[in-house]
């Protein structure tokens, strides 16, 4: 588990872009755009089992994006739950706002919790704080 002084450290002096390693940097301007940059779009598994909702995916899981998730989860790099949140939130209005029409009912946001096991080698819980940075 990280020691609370590594976790205040890395708030004050980033070390490393999370997506190229870039020094001095949480997320490089580069690294965010491909992340928030662009539109979500809709994604679809071949072969579409029927009744599958539409999904909406912020970005392409590869390159800088893959290494920032990766960064976030495995190696607890906390800042990045803020923009992968913002990654979240916008791929998930997407998908609300794709038939036209706003929510009639509240929207709830709900991660699939990491096992106890996990969360106790990572210290944290990667998906539970990407959620909440999202909402």
């Amino acid at each position: 588990m990280r020691g609370w002084w590594q976790n205040l450290t890395d708030l004050v002096l980033p070390t490393e872009c999370g997506g190229c390693g870039r020094p001095r940097a949480v997320l490089c301007p580069e690294c965010r755009a491909a992340l928030v940059g662009a539109a979500p779009r809709r994604v679809r598994p071949v072969p579409e089992p029927p009744g599958l909702p539409v999904v909406y995916a912020a970005a392409p899981y590869e390159d800088e994006v893959r290494a920032a998730l990766l960064a976030h989860k495995e190696r607890g790099a906390l800042m990045l739950a803020g923009p992968l949140g913002e990654a979240l939130a916008g791929a998930v209005r997407a998908g609300l706002t794709s038939g036209g029409a706003p929510p009639v009912a509240p929207v709830l946001l709900a991660p699939v919790p990491s096992a106890r096991r996990a969360v106790r080698a990572r210290g944290h819980d990667p998906a539970r704080r990407i959620a909440l940075a999202a909402a």
